[in-house]
């Protein structure tokens, strides 16, 4: 299932449960898995709302918090203790990691030590951990998002007053196409910002699809210059071109490349893992003859076509050149979603992928098993075999 974030009006945690349920997941499924982590009762009250003439779903948190907040270490032991499925762990962990990323660097701390106010309530938990079981409910294999509107203005919170959108909201939003709205509003959370930053694999217009469900959900305040919803559409992607390759989805990517030839090469190898850092989907690099007969090398980088303005920065600031081309290219690519295999070596982080035939494979992440190769003191090929083995087909 394919699903398209709307975030015309920006986005927040309730307003992505809204969203979901009003695509159908049901709440009170939702507030019975919920109390399973919280071990506490988790009432969800949704409620039919209009913005703008639009009916949408309003969602609201009522449970009893012993505490209004928490730092990440003990927000990662709730999760981990709890019986959710390791994907949906995954997901939680993937958008708690994103604020705990920014408010560290923000306060200069460790992630763990980030000690959350707004965003360790009980509220937040609900809606991060909520989210990631809607999208694993409605079995979401991809999501795209729109370009992210941002308010202005000023806002009150634990910290005291700070200027919209929040610290913690712009350095979530590193490397992610914004707009300023003009709208005097937070229009963007910091839970909004690491929801769509986890869950998103690419900002662009709504692309080629079958559109089978859409749901809308609501913010707490009426605006007056557009209806406060973020609306998701779900279908699927178009898989097959003029040349009728099915089973693929086409999409569009980006190229950005240079060439060097008056650099130590020892460097480049530190520019490559910066480069897989921000964002690259591939790093290549070329031996090549320049001008002179010098030799040199090309380095090459696949991105999202939004990303490349933060690779091209990348490159200009860590190697010598003095320039880098860009383009967008077509490409095909093949299903694939983030899965945790439970294996005789523990939780292993894979892919599952879908073939052109429908058939699915699952493959282990290299880093995954490489540490466990370090760690066991066994062959890596050993590693790859003993989880492919033990993973039933279809998975």
């Amino acid at each position: 299932m394919f699903a398209y974030f709307d975030c015309f009006s920006g986005i927040s945690g309730d307003m992505t449960l809204g969203a979901f349920i009003s695509l159908g997941v049901p709440a009170e499924w939702l507030e019975k898995e919920l109390g399973r982590v919280l071990l506490k009762e988790v009432k969800l009250s949704v409620a039919s709302v209009s913005r703008g003439g639009i009916s949408a779903r309003g969602v609201r948190v009522s449970a009893q918090d012993d505490r209004d907040s928490r730092n990440y270490s003990q927000i990662k032991q709730l999760i981990n203790k709890s019986e959710l499925n390791p994907r949906v762990k995954k997901i939680s962990f993937d958008i708690f990691d994103k604020i705990a990323a920014a408010e560290g660097e923000i306060h200069g701390c460790a992630p763990d030590d980030v000690h959350f106010h707004e965003v360790g309530g009980l509220d937040a938990i609900v809606d991060i951990v909520g989210t990631a079981l809607c999208a694993d409910y409605m079995g979401l294999e991809k999501i795209m998002s729109s370009k992210i509107p941002l308010g202005k203005g000023f806002l009150s919170c634990r910290h005291g007053i700070l200027p919209v959108p929040a610290p913690a909201t712009l350095a979530i939003l590193k490397g992610i196409p914004v707009y300023g709205s003009g709208i005097g509003h937070e229009l963007v959370t910091p839970t909004g910002a690491a929801i769509i930053a986890a869950l998103t694999d690419s900002f662009q217009d709504l692309p080629e699809m079958t559109i089978e469900k859409i749901g809308y959900g609501a913010g707490k305040r009426e605006l007056e210059e557009i209806p406060n919803l973020l609306r998701i559409i779900t279908g699927r992607l178009k898989t097959e071109d003029s040349d009728g390759l099915k089973g693929a989805v086409k999409e569009t990517v980006a190229v950005v490349e240079t060439c060097i030839d008056d650099m130590n090469p020892e460097i480049l190898g530190f520019t490559v893992e910066r480069l897989y850092e921000d964002g690259a989907l591939d790093v290549y690099l070329f031996p090549i003859y320049m001008k002179k007969n010098r030799p040199a090398t090309m380095l090459q980088v696949l991105c999202r076509v939004e990303q490349k303005e933060v690779i091209a920065q990348r490159i200009l600031t860590e190697t010598t050149s003095l320039g880098v081309r860009f383009y967008n290219t077509p490409r095909f690519s093949l299903f694939r979603e983030p899965v945790v295999l439970d294996t005789p070596f523990g939780n292993v982080q894979a892919k599952r992928v879908r073939d052109l035939s429908g058939n699915l494979r699952v493959v282990p992440e290299y880093e995954a098993c490489r540490k466990i190769a370090l760690e066991k003191e066994i062959p890596l090929r050993a590693v790859y075999e003993s989880i492919v083995k033990k993973t039933p087909s279809g998975s």
